[in-house]
């Protein structure tokens, strides 16, 4: 398992790998795109925070701004925490300030009662200066929370009424949700999915590892979900033999197999305004029991 001082140490190096880069710098330096980080890099922080704790080294969204300014991060993708109007301007000047970008975060509405929760959030993330917000559809993994092509039917058909609750109110904000390939649907079930809501305000965050864990190609995903993509979560892999499947796990970016001048390459061309977020989870390596029953439950 990584430390977390090994991830700032591969994230401050990505940053200066990614800026330099002659294929995100083009011939306009101005144009230079820097690394974001993604909240979810830092989840032993937030619980620190959470807790209390005097070593945590910030405890909301503003002191996150300031934090991943410090390492030099281009932008942040992270939940705005308050619900008070006056928060969403601090943030909005503190990113001004810094010349960084804000992505906002947040769930999709469960049914209408949770439409006034979704809505304070999607306005609020634009007031504090979010065009794009980035949410998923399952907190989960997919092999592991459905038991059968059932259960994975009926999650299909949830996901599908929250998403048409959310768009009229996306479309009412002009705000972009960005739906991340979240170890739960294939890409061409994700594909599917926004093809069918044709909103231009409902498209993906494309996780670059993320459907290794569902053992589809990762440059075949990243092909696949580039045209509908809003935001991302840059990530390299490494993956390792166990005795029920492999151990999958995030890698310092240029130490895993992933094509990620590629991929970058793919979603730029399709998106010139994608901004791209680092996303680094220190935890043990993760579990693909592919050569289990239960993993080919909701499969075809």
């Amino acid at each position: 398992m990584m430390t977390c001082r090994e991830i700032l140490r591969a994230l401050i190096g990505a940053t200066a790998m990614l800026s330099a880069a002659p294929l995100l710098a083009g011939a306009d330096s101005a144009k230079r795109k820097r690394l974001g980080i993604c909240t979810f890099s830092y989840g032993f922080h937030w619980k620190a925070a959470r807790e209390g704790s005097s070593t945590a080294k910030f405890k909301d969204t503003l002191e996150f701004i300031e934090y991943c300014h410090r390492l030099g991060a281009g932008g942040v993708q992270v939940a705005l925490g308050s619900k008070e109007p006056a928060y969403a301007a601090k943030v909005r000047a503190s990113i001004e300030s810094h010349g960084m970008y804000f992505e906002g975060q947040t769930s999709l509405p469960q049914n209408e009662s949770d439409l006034v929760r979704f809505e304070t959030d999607v306005r609020l993330a634009k007031e504090a200066g979010a065009e794009v917000i980035r949410t998923a559809c399952l907190g989960g993994r997919r092999y592991e929370t459905f038991d059968s092509a059932e259960a994975f039917g009926q999650f299909e058909k949830k996901s599908w009424r929250s998403l048409a609750l959310a768009e009229p109110i996306l479309r009412k904000h002009r705000v972009r949700l960005a739906i991340e390939n979240h170890k739960d649907w294939h890409a061409t079930e994700l594909v599917n999915l926004l093809k069918r809501i044709g909103s231009e305000f409902v498209g993906a965050c494309v996780d670059t590892g993320n459907n290794i864990a569902l053992l589809e190609d990762p440059m075949e995903v990243v092909e696949a979900l580039a045209p509908f993509a809003f935001s991302t979560h840059i990530k390299d892999m490494g993956v390792q033999e166990y005795e029920n499947g492999f151990l999958l796990s995030e890698v310092p970016l240029g130490e895993g197999f992933l094509d990620l001048k590629h991929m970058i390459a793919v979603l730029d061309e399709a998106n010139p305004k994608i901004q791209f977020m680092g996303e680094m989870i220190t935890r043990d390596p993760l579990k693909l029991p592919f050569l289990a029953d239960k993993y080919w439950a909701t499969m075809q």
